[in-house]
């Protein structure tokens, strides 16, 4: 039997929070878990030679690749919130979309060749995305209006996040060197597969809320979605079997998809009747803060493109004889993000009033990222595998101080400028941008080449801190669209 949302609410069972936080900081642990461990390894799967169990891709293409899958993830987060809305709920979405993500780790382990990236990489980014997506908003069920419980209970969520991130990529990534691959894939499909089980099982202590659907699609439209749904699923395939999509250009095809899709969402809010003309004005002051977002999360998501290359080909990863797995860089950032963002948090609350606004820390989160691939410059021509590990963690410190400074503060703009109509098209604008800026890692790092890295570095980090001045110039007219949110 459910339990009513008000016996959760008033659930003190877990440190004095309902026991539903429980189940889902435990199934998103183990999301990222299986999420950050498959992603350590996918990069160097798609481009090591076969001798070295690899599928032998060109580096560009295997980079774009990842790249593209990112972007999936965060477009296919928009496509579940509204599953969610109109559907199914986002309790059931959560569900479904669990099972998804097992599968899609199973197929990476047990198919061979292109066919196991195929399946498993589509499985997983529309899994991921959905339970991305609807796990937040379960949290936010269990507690009720001016409960002050839920910011705690927020950050016992996000440390689910971070742990996992940290878990993964170091058991996945010793699993790949130490036995292969597909051991590696195994791993992370076990770790969804805890996730889910315990998620199951306490189900039951999510509430009734959890699992309504706030506006039904009505049955008479249903069958319309449904068809188009698979029509256009048919579409997809028959494009992957016929060639017309392939691993070449799959990443430009991410890359125009959400580009177009981001800009008729943003026609389709402005022009619309249901909006009033401060609201207007306030969806007008979010597009350069997105542009900048994009690029900010083109440089940020690297770190699973670019420099996972650079960790594999320049990184001296030696320790007292020993070579460290290539996926252990990426348990670097979590363990910043859990160490600071506690004490970004603090800073902010602290200064009040007097913080920066959200377009200054948009701009600091911008020029910061760019600076950090220009750390990468007293590096160059060092040799192979001779670039110090102590340096990169420094670079990586860099990236997680921008990503606090940027990242939760978009999230929070996109509700805060949103028209009363259109909050949730807002929030999913947010995650647009990411999409786009992680498909558009992809797309920049086929530009990479660790033989002449100086040109990509100056570049890609100069244009950063080129958008952030730009930002910071325009920022006397955001704040004036913006019509008084700070």
């Amino acid at each position: 039997m459910v339990s009513t949302s008000t016996e959760v609410q008033q659930d003190t069972r877990f440190f004095g929070h309902p026991r539903g936080l429980a189940n889902l900081f435990g199934v998103e642990m183990w999301e990222r878990f299986s999420f950050y461990g498959m992603l350590g390894i996918l990069p160097i799967y798609l481009y090591y030679e076969v001798s070295q169990g690899g599928l032998a891709l060109p580096k560009a293409s295997a980079l774009g690749i990842v790249g593209a899958y990112g972007g999936m993830v965060y477009l296919s987060a928009v496509i579940g919130a509204w599953v969610a809305d109109r559907v199914l709920g986002s309790e059931r979405t959560l569900f479904y979309s669990a099972i998804l993500i097992m599968v899609g780790h199973i197929s990476l382990a047990l198919l061979p060749g292109l066919a196991g990236i195929g399946v498993g990489l589509v499985c997983v980014a529309v899994g991921s995305g959905g339970l991305k997506s609807n796990a937040t908003a379960i949290v936010g069920t269990l507690y009720a209006e001016g409960d002050e419980r839920r910011d705690g209970g927020f950050t016992i969520f996000y440390m689910g996040v971070n742990v996992g991130g940290f878990v993964g990529p170091l058991l996945t990534g010793l699993a790949q060197s130490e036995v292969g691959f597909h051991v590696g894939f195994g791993l992370a499909a076990v770790g969804m597969a805890l996730g889910l089980i315990q998620y199951t099982i306490g189900r039951k202590n999510l509430g009734d809320k959890a699992s309504e659907i706030p506006n039904p699609l009505p049955a008479s439209q249903r069958p319309v979605v449904y068809v188009a749904t698979a029509v256009g699923i048919t579409a997809i395939v028959l494009l992957v079997v016929f060639g017309v999509i392939n691993p070449a250009n799959l990443v430009d095809i991410v890359v125009g998809a959400v580009a177009v899709i981001s800009v008729i969402y943003f026609v389709v809010i402005i022009s619309s009747k249901k909006i009033s003309s401060d609201e207007r004005s306030r969806v007008y002051s979010f597009i350069p803060m997105f542009i900048a977002s994009a690029a900010f999360f083109s440089l940020y998501q690297q770190q699973f493109t670019v420099v996972a290359a650079y960790t594999d080909e320049r990184l001296n990863r030696t320790i007292f004889g020993w070579e460290m797995p290539v996926a252990w860089v990426n348990s670097i950032n979590p363990v910043f993000i859990i160490l600071f963002a506690p004490v970004i948090a603090a800073i902010w609350t602290k200064l009040g009033s007097r913080q920066p606004s959200s377009p200054i820390k948009f701009v600091l989160g911008t020029v910061a990222m760019g600076l950090a691939f220009l750390l990468f410059l007293p590096m160059v021509g060092s040799g192979k595998n001779a670039s110090p590990l102590l340096a990169l963690a420094g670079i990586l410190f860099v990236f997680t101080m921008a990503e606090l400074m940027l990242s939760p503060v978009g999230l929070s703009l996109s509700t805060k400028l949103a028209p009363e109509a259109f909050r949730t098209q807002m929030v999913a604008l947010n995650f647009l941008s990411i999409s786009l800026g992680t498909a558009m890692s992809g797309k920049l790092a086929e530009y990479y080449s660790v033989d002449d890295e100086a040109p990509y570095f100056s570049v890609v980090g100069g244009v950063a801190i080129v958008i952030g001045v730009a930002l910071l110039v325009a920022t006397p007219m955001i704040r004036k669209l913006m019509k008084g949110v700070h």
